[in-house]
């Protein structure tokens, strides 16, 4: 689970630590206050896209930390990111030159490895997704994810490289030779230019944290000349110093054992005084204050830069687009010798991803009546008496990609008498939202934390009542954070919170509240359209609500 967050000079909120619990955790509070704000921040720390405009005005960096529950994590992943505790953190940074960093438990990582953690932790629901599930191109995702057979999707999509290969392999054959000689020149000339630089994995992010090394080598030897000086060097030096008193109390122990331990105390003090000082020594002797050295490295990181922004964006990219380039030069260079195996070999890779394809459609043709029987039991309680769901998959044969040959659309009735029809063409905003809830709830019952934001839309009333049930329900045993504006769903929740927007000083921040007693009561009446009086027709109306959720 999350643990802990904590958001500085991101948007509008300056230093905000947020303690979250287990269960549905609920954020409210007036249109603009920056709700969604937090939602952002935890997708930034996970990876998300990152802004220099979002950075606070008047900051020079925005900084999200966050603190997990380890739990979740496969152990190979703990092991490859060196994660041992029951707890862990991640780090994310952005400066306003564009410059970013990532941590896990303060080791330097790429903002990729912390999308591959956050995978396994977070599983985001936000407006732009409640609009991706209008598009049939998500919903084979979707049915994907729920049948769980990556083993089969990934020698599909093996499969249908294999044939990709083989395919170029027999153009190359058939390509003119002034096209060929063209494509040659071009591969030839971008490996060129990769091997000229001859870039080694993470060699940037090594350059990164050795330039600021280099660039201030002149004042770093001196104040490391001059504590070693101190320590060591001086003829009253602190090491001296320590040393003689250290024989003064091993002299004053002879004669009184009591001090025994204090005398140990000051030689172990020495000790460290000494081994500091022989630090000291080796550090200032490996500052290079030669400029040549510093005009090398910053070419290098120039020129590293350039590569990872024409074949990256990762050295790990540029490495593979290397190996890639060479392939092709050699498929280019020797394929009019193998042009009848190269026709074999390509029949081959079309009869085995043909094969691996007809399995996959076995697999979500079950999959899919599963998957259609949940949802429609997870929706039928949000408000719809008789609806119907249907995962349909249909079988392109002829056309078989990376992800077999199937099509598969989400078909919905809402109302009976009412023919199945496409999602996108028939369901309202707030039956959208619901059959989203529905989704979520059935696919990641393995993520341990689920984020809502504003799932509520297009809907109130009991309809609302319902939703916070079913969010209530979906929280039992893991979390879920989630924005709202409506009471019904507020008054589910197992932790609330008020965000609230303050001016002061020509400048804006956030401020995020736990509410407990009369404040929670006041917050529901507020969502109610009332106010805090306790004699008010909407406070009476709270306190109701959150009797019934069992809450007060």
């Amino acid at each position: 689970m999350l643990k802990r967050l904590r958001v500085e000079n991101f948007a509008i909120i300056s230093d905000l630590t947020l303690d979250f619990a287990l269960g549905l955790n609920v954020f409210s509070g007036e249109t603009g206050a920056g709700k969604s704000i937090v939602i952002e921040a935890l997708g930034f720390v996970l990876g998300a896209r990152g802004d220099v405009s979002v950075i606070k005005d008047g900051a020079d960096r925005m900084r999200v930390t966050a603190e997990f529950s380890s739990d979740m994590l496969p152990e190979t992943l703990r092991r490859e990111q060196q994660i041992s505790g029951d707890a862990f953190t991640l780090r994310r940074e952005l400066d306003r030159k564009g410059k970013g960093k990532a941590y896990v438990d303060g080791r330097a990582v790429t903002v990729s490895t912390l999308a591959q953690i956050g995978k396994y932790l977070v599983d985001f629901h936000g407006q732009h997704e409640h609009q991706s599930l209008m598009h049939a191109s998500v919903h084979l995702t979707l049915l994907d994810k729920f049948a769980q057979y990556e083993d089969l999707l990934s020698q599909t999509k093996a499969a249908w490289q294999t044939m990709q290969d083989a395919r170029e392999k027999l153009n190359a054959v058939r390509l003119n030779e002034q096209e060929k000689e063209r494509l040659l020149d071009l591969y030839a000339y971008q490996l060129k230019e990769i091997e000229d630089v001859n870039p080694t994995a993470d060699e940037d992010l090594q350059l990164e944290q050795t330039l600021p090394k280099m660039k201030h080598a002149g004042r770093l030897l001196e104040e490391a000349s001059e504590a070693y000086e101190e320590l060591y060097a001086a003829e009253d030096s602190a090491v001296t110093r320590a040393a003689r008193a250290a024989r003064l109390i091993e002299n004053m122990a002879e004669l009184d054992e009591n001090l025994n331990a204090l005398a140990a105390d000051v030689n172990s003090a020495l000790l460290m005084l000494e081994d500091a000082a022989s630090t000291l020594s080796s550090y200032k002797d490996d500052i290079n204050l030669e400029p040549d050295a510093l005009d090398k490295m910053l070419g290098r990181h120039e020129k590293l830069k350039r590569l990872k922004a024409k074949y990256g964006p990762e050295i790990q990219d540029v490495l593979a687009t290397a190996e890639d380039l060479k392939t092709k030069i050699k498929n280019l260079q020797h394929a009019e010798e193998h042009e009848q195996e190269l026709q074999k070999e390509l029949e081959t890779a079309q009869k085995q991803l043909l094969q691996l394809s007809r399995k996959l459609h076995e697999k979500r043709m079950s999959a899919a009546e599963k998957l259609s029987a949940l949802i429609t039991e997870q929706i039928r309680p949000l408000g719809f008496n008789q609806v119907r769901f249907s995962a349909a998959v249909e079988m392109d044969e002829e056309n078989p990609g990376p992800t077999g040959a199937d099509k598969v659309e989400f078909l919905f009735s809402p109302n009976p008498g009412q023919s199945l029809r496409p999602l996108k063409n028939i369901a309202s905003g707030g039956e959208i939202s619901r059959v989203m809830l529905g989704l979520k709830t059935v696919l990641a019952p393995t993520v341990p934390v689920m984020v809502f934001d504003e799932v509520d839309a297009g809907i109130g009333g009991e309809t609302g009542r319902l939703v916070g049930e079913k969010l209530h329900r979906a929280a039992e045993g893991r979390q879920v954070l989630c924005v709202t504006h409506l009471a019904q769903v507020a008054a589910q929740a197992d932790q609330n919170f008020r965000v609230e927007k303050k001016a002061a000083h020509n400048a804006t921040d956030v401020t995020i509240k736990p509410l407990a007693g009369d404040d929670l009561t006041a917050e529901i009446a507020r969502m109610l359209g009332g106010n805090a009086d306790k004699r008010s027709a909407a406070f009476i109306h709270a306190r109701e609500l959150l009797q019934e959720a069992k809450r007060v």
